[in-house]
């Protein structure tokens, strides 16, 4: 099927860089409206009213959700009342029983729900499992290092409950980890470092079954790190720049040419075609856990 309409809906930086460029460049969706308070898409029809878009535009079957986690779950959940596929950006939601609520509306309603992880389609990414599969993983580090600055500008609410801190970005890393590895790992402990005043972390350090290890830092200037390197009994496997550069026992392989965006609206339309759903959680359970481990530290105040 081509051409299926779709609605964004918080046309933010992520929007404008990622979903949009995505969307027109594909045969199979045509995005038809946007809803969002203030932003908008050259020549497309805007909504500021999201119940509104429901009301009038029932010849849109998809929305696709681009708002920060924590006023996420309400319109989620008037888009799979109304019977519309969903798409969810990452973090799905603020909580894990938000979005297990949001798996089942999505059952009762017998439509196609996704919680995006973009990094897992990172071009290395299925290189790296393919080659770690059925191997003994001996240990492994995951440096994520960016600055908050750059990738949030003034967005305050990273900091605010609900919106992870650190771990907005860590969780991609996460969502790679969970992707590749052979046998799944959990978090034995963690310490994170919270901003006087702050309500979520700016950076943290994290450790997993399997010898693996997790830094993150939210104040790198300059190049920006994004690695994650496991080892294995017979050799290792090193992922860059996000999961788009792979490297075998110190070897650069080859990897795919599709971007990252337009490879999960192309998951999107298939599991349309086939009604079928794809929530995994595994990355916000390994954040939840850290946050319930975690050892807190109060460092210096934060301003953006």
């Amino acid at each position: 099927m081509t051409n299926r309409k779709v609605c964004i809906v918080g046309v933010g930086k992520i929007a404008h860089d990622q979903h949009v460029p995505a969307i027109a460049d594909s045969p199979d969706w045509e995005l038809a409206a946007t809803v969002s308070r203030a932003g908008s898409v050259e020549g497309v029809p805007v909504f500021r009213d999201f119940d509104v878009m429901l009301a009038e535009r029932d010849d849109i079957e998809v929305v696709s959700l681009c708002l920060p986690p924590q006023p996420r779950f309400q319109y989620a959940r008037k888009a799979l009342k109304a019977g519309r596929h969903l798409m969810l950006e990452k973090p799905p939601g603020q909580t894990l029983a938000e979005v297990e609520h949001l798996k089942m509306l999505a059952a009762e309603a017998g439509v196609s729900i996704f919680a995006t992880w973009h990094s897992r389609m990172g071009k290395g990414v299925a290189g790296a499992k393919a080659w770690l599969e059925g191997q003994e993983v001996t240990g492994g580090r995951i440096t994520w290092k960016e600055d908050v600055r750059h990738w949030h500008p003034g967005q305050e609410w990273v900091f605010s409950p609900g919106g992870m801190g650190v771990f907005d970005p860590g969780i991609n890393a996460l969502s790679i980890l969970t992707e590749i590895l052979p046998k799944p790992v959990h978090v034995t402990e963690a310490t994170l470092d919270y901003p006087e005043g702050r309500d979520a972390p700016i950076a943290a350090t994290l450790r997993f079954t399997r010898g693996i290890t997790m830094e993150l830092d939210w104040l790198q200037t300059g190049p920006q790190t994004w690695d994650i390197e496991i080892e294995t009994t017979k050799g290792s496997v090193k992922l860059g720049s996000g999961g788009n550069e792979l490297w075998i026992d110190g070897a650069q392989q080859p990897v795919s040419e599709i971007e990252e965006y337009p490879a999960l609206y192309a998951r999107m339309a298939g599991l349309i075609d086939e009604g079928r759903s794809d929530v995994d959680l595994m990355p916000m359970t390994h954040v939840a856990d850290a946050m319930t481990l975690g050892r807190r530290v109060t460092v210096a105040p934060f301003a953006f």
